[in-house]
Order: C-alpha cells, then structure tokens, then sequence
C-alpha cells in the first residue's frame, strides 16, 4: 500500500525506467505502485544473459519480474521464494554444472524461454507472456531482442560476466568491460517509441551499478542518442550510500578501475546523459553541472520504495519546469 502519508502520482505522460537486476528492480516496483500501469515500461539490461546447461537465462529480466510479481526471494531479492532445489541436487550427483544455481520453480521459466526462442519467438514477446501470466500489469522489456553480453577482461584473463560474478564471485581484478554485439543490436522497439514520444515525462535510471547493470543498456546502437533527444527530463540515482555500494561489487570494480566511490563519480558517469542526479547523503562535493536532490535511496521497505519512487517523479516534475536552463548546462 501507498504510505499515508503520499498519494498516487495521477500526472500524465509515461515514464522509462531503465534498470538492471535487485537494486533497479526496487526502485522499479516502488514506481509500479504510484504509476498507472500504462504509464510505466520498464527497459531491463540484458547484457547478463547467458546459456546455461542447454537453457537461456535472462537473470536481471527475472529478477524484475519474480519482484514485481511478489513472488521473490525476500532475503536474497533475486530467485523466487519458497523455491526448492531438486533438480540441482540432482545434477550434482551426475556431475553437471551446479555454480548457477536454478531452482525448480526458477527453471520452469529457463525452460519455457528457451525453447520459444528457439522456435523463433523475440525475447520480448516472451517476456511478455510470462509477465501477463504471472498477473504483472506493467511492460516489462528487455534492452534490445537482440544479443549483448558482457565480458569482463581481469587479471586472469577475460571472462564472462556470469563466470566473473558467479562463478569467480567477482574475485578477479576488473581491468575493463566490453558489450560483444552492442554494435550491431537494436533498442527494443516499444522501448526506443516510448523514448521518442512526445507525451514522455520522464526517464529514471535506477539505482543499478552503473557499469555492469546500466552501461550494457546504454551500449545499445542508438540508445545513447536517443536519452540525448528525449523531450522529458532523465533523472539517474545513485547506488552509492556513505562511500558503498547498496549492493553487489561496485566499489570494488570501481576502487579496481582507479575511480573513487562518490556521488560525483556516478555524476560524471552519466553527465552527458542526465538532468538531475538523485542521492542520499552529501551532495557538495558534486562538481558536475546538474541538478541534485537528496533522499533515502536505501528502500528497505516497500514504503521507501514508494517513497522513493514519488521523490523521484516530484525531482523530474521540478526539473522539466525549468528544461531550458537544464538543458543549456549539456550545450
């Protein structure tokens, strides 16, 4: 439920949401409370996915979905609650791959992906189904239906990102990351229309870690060009809390890539892209020509979620009364 203390958010035009797997998918579900559902799609990074055991995973699409559908993992925030593990046990006791683990109930989605894609069906068109079948009203898309993944070059070596992150729990030392295929890829249709249109209020990039969650998505061929032309104001949080990160290895990848873990650094990350940074904590150490706002980004509840998520609209409202001057800090 909607705090008592805040309203639904009724104004009119749709928002994007471009996100990556735990942290962006809070955020997300804070926003699918306080937006009318046709009013909000939600462009997940797919730079993640991978083949496993025979099967396409898509794990930050998955992420987003079990969470928006009420089904995930409360302590992990990815993977579905009450899962149970027979399959991988078995496998195990054959010998096969069990570092990615899939839950059973996890599996039955792999399974069903992987073999409409190979009957020639587009990622987004399954996303979809399964998003109606699991009663989400929201769009649900992911960053291109074309394939994008991640690699990540370290001091042993390139490896790819499920391997560095699972596998090798992000042991490596990070060097550089590349999109194979980011080139020669697509926006994904509705999203790259609803980033076009004129009725758009808005562009949020959540709180994702900016390098592996965020970047694959802004890799896209022309979808840098296309936050650059948007007619509505795009509005970043930032993931870093008191000189962290909320979650995941960001300031270790950024520590590693000889960037320090600040507000200013995320700003400078996105300044050629964003009109306001949102962040929680100090913020005059931010020497990027932005608008800045501060708030509680932790969400630790579903009401900071809400919370969040109403700050945020409320920011891009206050910034797109004043979109000529910010823009003219971009000129």
């Amino acid at each position: 439920m909607v705090p008592t203390d805040a309203q639904p958010d009724n104004s009119t035009g749709s928002v994007v949401a471009l996100c990556g797997g735990v942290g962006g998918a809070k955020l997300a579900l804070g926003l699918s409370r306080v937006l009318p559902d046709e009013r909000l799609l939600i462009g997940v990074n797919t730079g993640d996915d991978f083949e496993h055991i025979g099967l396409h995973v898509s794990p930050d699409i998955d992420t987003v979905t079990y969470t928006l559908a009420g089904v995930s993992n409360p302590e992990t925030g990815w993977g579905r609650a009450d899962e149970t593990w027979n399959f991988m046990e078995a496998l195990g006791a054959i010998g096969g791959e069990t570092w990615f683990s899939l839950g059973d109930k996890d599996l039955a989605v792999n399974v069903e992906r992987t073999h409409r894609l190979r009957a020639g069906e587009s990622l987004s068109a399954i996303t979809r189904d399964i998003c109606s079948n699991l009663g989400i009203p929201v769009q649900i898309v992911p960053m291109s239906d074309d394939p994008v993944r991640t690699l990540v070059d370290t001091d042993v070596g390139p490896l790819p990102f499920q391997n560095y992150f699972v596998e090798r729990q992000c042991v490596p030392v990070m060097r550089s990351v590349v999109f194979a295929g980011a080139d020669s890829a697509s926006v994904q249709p509705e999203l790259l229309a609803t980033l076009q249109h004129r009725d758009l209020r808005a562009v949020i990039i959540c709180p994702s870690n900016p390098y592996l969650s965020i970047d694959p998505i802004l890799s896209v061929k022309g979808m840098r060009e296309a936050l650059q032309s948007v007619l509505a104001p795009v509005v970043a949080v930032s993931p870093v809390v008191a000189g962290d990160a909320v979650k995941g290895p960001m300031a270790k990848i950024m520590s590693e890539l000889g960037m320090a873990v600040t507000h200013d650094t995320v700003a400078q990350h996105y300044t050629e892209l964003i009109d306001g940074l949102m962040v929680d904590g100090d913020c005059e150490h931010i020497t990027s020509k932005l608008a800045v706002m501060t708030g509680n980004t932790m969400m630790n509840s579903l009401e900071d979620k809400i919370s969040l998520a109403l700050d945020v609209l409320k920011f891009a409202d206050e910034l797109a009364a004043g979109r000529k001057i910010i823009r003219e800090r971009h000129a």
